[in-house]
This record gives structure tokens, C-alpha cells and sequence, in this order.
């Protein structure tokens, strides 16, 4: 407990699935944490929930894919960050056939400006040897059917970390991507497009999965404390995967 005491740390799309239960932790860790979200009701429903566990929490409005936006954020945040978790992204199913403009403007405005204008515009904000992590994905490295425009995205996301790593290298701020497999959050049932859908898909992803079961948010959320903390000091530039083996066996 306390792995964050005193530190500030930033969310983004923190209102549902991976980022909440990683904002939950950060709070519980000690540290004075923002979170954002795109849509006021849900982010106030996040923001009373976590209320539970005391801490720090200020949710801020903010839509990743505008500049505009993320200026109002680090504004409000006023002072050093220590940890930037930029976790807000999405996806949906594709074919080839069946991409639009929209479609594709949609996944890289969010996984891919959203990444990065987040950190640049937390630049001058971050602490010397602050941890910056970034939500990658197991499609990145996979050839799922009806995936190509979010994978590649995400594709995008990994490149960052690579490159950021070495640009941010002099002031010691690390630089990481998380790369989930198969994760239970209400986004898969919005992906799948209805519950009777998603519990397809469910079983379909946990088939999978070595494990043979799919993730928890929480499981990822102790990854990101893991790198948000002095006990990933000499991690950097890494694509940490975390998904029970589905890409790795």
C-alpha cells in the first residue's frame, strides 16, 4: 500500500473497464488522481464510485482526440504529473469491405492523436523520471479478422513507446506500452453489439486464451502499477504483455 503516496497521476478514459479499476489503484496507492472521460453522467458516476475508497479523485470532461480539450486537463491538473496513463482508445469490427472514412478516422483520432497529444501536451508538466504508459493491444501483433484499422492504431501505440522512450531518455522519464489480451469490460459488449452477442464473443475469446478464461481489469491495473512505480526503475520502451498467454504460447 502507499506505492503512490504523494504522487499525481493522470487517467485518461478513466470512466469504465481497464482505466477505472487502474485509477481505483492509483488511489488506493496514495496518489491525487485525474481522471478523464468523455461523457459528464458517466464520469460522474465513476468519480462517486470511487469515492468509496477515499483518495484524491477529480474527474475532468475530456474528449482525448481534441487539443482543446487536453490543454483544459493539464490546466486543471495545475502542477508536476508523476505517472500519465493515456488509456483512452476504442475500436470496432471492420472488414476491409465494410471500412468507411468515418471508421478510420475514429479509431486513429482516438488510439492514435488522442496518444499523442495526451503526452505532448503533459510535456511540461511531467516530473523528471515520471512514468508514462500507454494501452496498447494484442492486435497489434495478431491478424484478427474485421480488426485491421484498430490493430494498426494500436500498431501506432507500440511505435510511441519506442520512440518516446529514447526522446524522453534525458530527463529519465520511462516510457511503456501495456499490451492486453482478452479483457471483461462493457466495452466488449458494445463491440459485440448487444449482450447476446458479447456472451458469444466471450466464450470465444476465453477459448482463446491459454488460461482459458479472459482477463479482469484489475489484472491489468496491477501492470500499470507495476510500471507506474520505482519497482519498473530500469523499464523502458517495452511492450509488457498481459494476456494470459494468448499471444505468447
Amino acid at each position: 500500500m502507499n506505492a503512490l503516496q504523494g504522487k499525481t497521476a493522470v487517467v485518461t478514459g478513466g470512466t469504465s473497464g481497464i482505466g477505472l479499476a487502474t485509477a481505483r489503484l492509483f488511489a488506493a496507492e496514495g496518489a491525487r488522481v485525474f481522471v478523464t472521460g468523455r461523457r459528464k453522467d458517466v464520469l460522474d458516476a465513476a468519480i462517486e464510485g470511487m469515492a468509496e475508497i477515499g483518495g484524491d479523485v477529480t474527474g475532468v470532461r475530456v474528449d482525448s482526440a481534441s487539443p482543446a480539450d487536453l490543454d483544459r486537463l493539464y490546466e486543471t491538473v495545475g502542477g508536476p504529473i508523476d505517472v500519465l496513463f493515456a488509456n483512452a482508445g476504442g475500436g470496432e469490427f471492420a472488414t476491409l469491405e465494410q471500412v468507411t472514412e468515418q471508421h478510420y478516422d475514429d479509431a486513429f483520432d482516438t488510439n492514435v492523436k488522442g496518444t499523442l497529444f495526451t503526452v505532448q501536451k503533459a510535456l511540461p508538466f511531467l516530473v523528471d523520471n515520471a512514468s508514462v504508459i500507454l494501452t496498447g493491444s494484442t492486435a497489434a501483433t495478431k491478424g484478427n479478422g474485421a480488426f485491421g484499422v484498430y490493430a494498426a492504431s494500436k500498431a501506432a501505440v507500440r511505435s510511441f513507446a519506442r520512440t518516446w522512450a529514447q526522446e524522453l531518455s534525458g530527463r529519465g522519464i520511462r516510457v511503456n506500452s501495456i499490451s492486453p489480451g482478452p479483457v471483461d469490460t462493457p466495452g466488449i459488449t458494445g463491440l459485440a453489439g448487444g449482450d447476446d452477442a458479447a456472451v458469444q464473443l466471450k466464450g470465444a475469446l476465453a477459448g482463446s486464451v491459454p488460461l482459458g478464461r479472459m482477463g479482469r481489469p484489475e489484472e491489468i491495473a496491477t501492470v500499470a502499477l507495476f510500471l507506474a512505480t520505482d519497482a519498473s526503475s530500469f523499464v523502458t520502451g517495452v511492450e509488457l504483455f498481459a494476456d494470459g498467454g494468448a499471444n505468447q504460447v
